[in-house]
């Protein structure tokens, strides 16, 4: 957290991966994660790694450099092939900027990059990264918020709570460009 309380942040991001009836593929974070452990999330979160390839000087190169990046963890995390996720399927939304201490020594603080897919895909999951996996609906997601049993990661309840049903019922319409491609960072 010290790094934290300093105001220094990072680059992140964040995967909202759909299947073809459009359904949300969530995933319960392993019980061994440093932050968050156990809580359920987002298709995928992590970030790129500051290599070339996976950074860029101006947001156009950065957009794919979190995409590569993204592929490279749905592989590693839910054992999801490249090949089954190509660069030019995930759509670039908006960042966002947000804060989020987990357990008082660890910790977010991070500039995080919202990229949607839609893809049948094959999963694999590596148990010492997702303990738990699931689709669901719009509907069902929100009843799994009433459920106090269960917990969800602060990014992912900032962006459910802000944007992601909104942007979620546009997803493979015509409408759904007027989403993509934000150049303002969203403060949250």
């Amino acid at each position: 957290m010290g790094n934290i309380d300093k105001g220094l942040l990072h680059r992140a991001f964040s995967i909202f991966l759909f299947d073809s009836s459009n359904r949300l593929l969530l995933q319960q974070r392993a019980s061994e994660k440093i932050t968050f452990p156990d809580m359920w999330t987002n298709t995928c979160c992590s970030h790129p790694l500051g290599i070339a390839g996976e950074t860029g000087a101006d947001l156009e190169a950065a957009v794919l450099g979190v995409k590569r990046a993204a592929q490279r963890k749905l592989d590693q995390e839910l054992g999801i092939k490249p090949e089954q996720v190509p660069l030019d399927k995930f759509e670039f939304l908006t960042r966002i900027h947000y804060k989020a201490p987990s357990n008082g020594k660890w910790g977010e603080h991070e500039i995080d990059y919202i990229l949607f897919i839609r893809a049948d895909v094959d999963v694999n999951a590596n148990q010492n990264e997702v303990r738990d996996s699931k689709y669901v609906t719009a509907d069902e997601l929100r009843q799994l918020f009433e459920q106090p049993d269960l917990k969800f990661t602060p990014w992912f309840k900032l962006i459910c709570n802000s944007m992601l049903f909104e942007w979620w019922s546009h997803f493979g319409t015509s409408t759904f460009d007027k989403f993509k491609g934000e150049k303002e960072i969203r403060r949250m």
